[in-house]
């Protein structure tokens, strides 16, 4: 099993008793964070479900608790000694929080659950177990872990995080990162050896998403609308949303783009990033820019309607949201920088950055307050500028 850096945050708190639940799109690595999990329990009173089983959902809603401990019981576990209960996508079973609830209450029993939906969990988790979780967020693999995953033999690699162009590092692993690029983060896919079977996988990730989550946790039944709005968000990565726009060129009401992308937002599959501004209620107010959860969806559903420049901007977005809360600023005149860290730092980003695109950047930042700034590249200008970090170190 390869060990992702999530997995020490996890294994620490598997000692806590609060419940240990992680969320992330399906296909992201929460199953086997779950098995991994229960390999460092030492005693055996313990259980893996998968709630996808249409038996134990039946089991789960069945509305008296001792029946559905009986059968727990008959499964192997032992409601008189401490315990550890794992159900993978428990948003697909509508009464088992307050189930949880119970047993934490009750009993010596330690919960690691996961689910694919903020939306779930926003709707019917978080009151039930208020004070008794606490929620980890996995997302498709990091550019380092990427290398992990691909048996690449580097000393030393956290010290090439977050820092500044490096010939060496640049030559060793920019074939990965353009393969990174390309086909996204999400483990299955990255382990794959033929161009292919990625491919496959992908769509299948995809389908798999509109067939089960969206239709899942929600009345929308048109998958049809909902493929050709996925494909229309995808050729418009990095630009505003505008809801008018999308409902003519769609056909779909205005309204009901709006939930979707809400939808897509909060099972993981769509980033959104917001204005930065000083006024709250103004950044709300205005046009989000929308970010795909990963580059190989992206590609997919893309093909040849997004560019090269689009494609990276994309998973630089994917990196830093994964170290930083994101924003983007724009002027009325169209002035723009592509994204504000922490409300701190400013980083535009350029497939092949030239001295003059920093002297930009600094004057924006310094307009703005933010004594921060860099850029972000992916690859040398004939000039040899260098003053900017690489994607390839974004982790």
């Amino acid at each position: 099993m390869i060990l992702r850096r999530i997995y020490t945050e996890l294994e620490r708190h598997l000692k806590k008793k609060h419940v240990t639940v992680i969320l992330g799109m399906r296909r992201v690595g929460k199953s086997t964070a779950v098995k991994y999990l229960l390999s460092k329990v030492k005693h055996s009173n313990k259980l893996y479900l998968d709630c996808e089983k249409i038996e134990l959902q039946t089991l789960f809603n069945t509305p008296s608790y001792d029946t559905i401990i009986s059968a727990l019981e008959l499964m192997g576990i032992d409601f008189q000694k401490p315990a550890v209960i794992a159900l993978d996508e428990i948003q697909l079973v509508k009464n088992l929080p307050s189930f949880i609830k119970y047993v934490y209450d009750t009993y010596q029993i330690k919960f690691i659950v996961t689910g694919s939906s903020t939306y779930y969990l926003k709707n019917q988790f978080t009151e039930s177990l208020a004070g008794r979780k606490l929620i980890y967020e996995m997302a498709p693999l990091s550019f380092d872990e990427f290398l992990i995953f691909k048996q690449v033999k580097i000393p030393s690699v956290q010290k090439y995080s977050q820092t500044f162009y490096n010939a060496a590092w640049y030559t060793k692993t920019k074939s990965y990162y353009t393969e990174y690029l390309r086909f996204g983060g999400f483990p299955e896919v990255v382990l794959q050896k033929k161009t292919n079977d990625k491919i496959e996988l992908l769509w299948d990730i995809v389908n798999s998403y509109i067939d089960m989550d969206v239709k899942l946790l929600s009345d929308y039944s048109l998958s049809k609308d909902l493929f050709a709005l996925v494909k229309l968000l995808a050729a418009r990565v990095g630009s505003k949303l505008d809801f008018t726009k999308l409902s003519s060129v769609s056909g779909i009401d205005r309204r009901k783009i709006s939930d979707y992308v809400y939808l897509f937002e909060n099972t993981y599959f769509l980033h959104l990033v917001t204005p930065y501004t000083k006024n709250i209620d103004k950044e709300i107010s205005q046009q989000a820019k929308i970010y795909f959860a990963d580059n190989g969806l992206l590609h997919i559903l893309g093909g040849e309607n997004i560019s090269s420049g689009q494609v990276f901007e994309n998973a630089v977005a994917i990196q830093l949201q994964q170290l930083h809360s994101l924003n983007y600023y724009q002027k009325k005149n169209g002035q723009e920088i592509d994204f504000i860290l922490d409300k701190k730092t400013a980083v535009e980003v350029k497939e092949t950055p030239i001295q003059q695109d920093r002297q930009i950047l600094t004057r924006r930042a310094g307009e703005l307050g933010l004594k921060h700034a860099y850029l972000v590249g992916r690859q040398v200008a004939a000039s040899g500028f260098d003053e900017f970090k690489w994607g390839g170190n974004l982790f």
